[in-house]
């Protein structure tokens, strides 16, 4: 009988914490993993992906500060990578952590995931992912115009200019059958952190290009990739709502994703929240039959696991 396999997306509370430093995030990681613990010595086979919005932030602002001839600035496909390894380095301590106490001798492995897409995706000449500090409106151009038209900056809500980069779909997981290899093998793996590093593929030459994946649909593509059953994908509430914060909210615990498309429609959901959540999930339940994909939050991981919490999407 075929083993059950899980694609499990962390939302960005699950790292986030009251500061930014190390020793917070980490804290954070350790009550993330607690709550998936009963998750991982479930028996099934599981691969955890994760955002690292505030974290690839913190480090363009690192990398733009410390910006000399003699350490000059990391371009942001690799300031993606560093991030996939220091969150997978903090995640699967605490994972090891959280088993330990358990009584388990399982290890959690990072793999640094690059992620291919298509250099004719229309994100490249629309882009739209804010990314990175604040700048006013006359730094803002005064960098637009230094000669580099590869840059692009926007006023973000009112709040200052920032750096906006594509957003292109994921085409493929260059990694997949490696992963697949080892979750199969029983190890618990981490992959494809904050969307994965965005590549581009050229014959056999692979090259990095400044954009930002987004998390839910790179979860969306391993867990197709890897023929998984049930993506769940962990974010700040327990049920994916309609008319959210109205008088008439209405939570939806089972839906087909012929409704969410409608929901869609009516403008539901907001952009950059829950539509791209919304949106892999259907994506993901109607890339074979008997998919399943839940929404729902950390806390309730485990009754997500049995089926006893969380929006359900499921074809129809």
């Amino acid at each position: 009988m075929k083993k059950r396999k899980i694609v499990v997306a962390l939302g960005g509370n699950a790292i986030q914490a009251g500061d930014a430093s190390a020793e917070a995030q980490q804290q954070a990681l350790k009550e993330t993993a607690a709550y998936l613990a009963d998750m991982l010595d479930s028996g099934t086979d599981i691969i955890i992906t994760h955002g690292n919005g505030p974290q690839v932030g913190s480090l363009m602002i690192q990398q733009k500060a410390a910006d000399s001839p003699k350490t000059p600035a990391m371009p942001l496909e690799t300031c993606v990578s560093m991030t996939q390894g220091m969150i997978g380095y903090w995640l699967q301590n605490a994972i090891d952590e959280a088993l330990h106490a358990k009584g388990k001798d399982k290890h959690a492995a990072t793999v640094i995931t690059r992620v291919a897409v298509s250099g004719d995706d229309e994100a490249f000449r629309n882009p739209t992912k804010p990314i990175g500090p604040f700048y006013s409106e006359q730094e803002a151009k005064e960098l637009m115009n230094s000669g580099n038209g590869d840059i692009v900056f926007k006023e973000d809500a009112g709040r200052g200019w920032r750096r906006v980069v594509p957003s292109p779909v994921p085409v493929s997981i260059l990694e997949y059958d490696v992963i697949n290899d080892l979750v199969e093998k029983g190890h618990i793996v981490i992959a494809a952190g904050g969307g994965g590093i965005p590549v581009i593929e050229d014959n056999r030459s692979v090259s990095g290009i400044d954009a930002v994946i987004d998390k839910d649909f790179a979860a969306c593509k391993l867990a197709e990739l890897v023929q998984a059953t049930e993506l769940i994908i962990l974010t700040a509430v327990d049920y994916v709502a309609i008319d959210y914060l109205k008088p008439t909210e209405r939570t939806l615990k089972r839906v087909t994703t012929d409704e969410l498309k409608g929901y869609i429609e009516e403008k539901q959901f907001a952009e950059g929240s829950m539509l791209p959540k919304v949106k892999a999930a259907i994506q993901f339940a109607e890339a074979a039959k008997g998919n399943k994909a839940v929404i729902t939050s950390l806390q309730m991981a485990k009754e997500a696991l049995e089926g006893r919490a969380g929006t359900i999407v499921e074809q129809g």
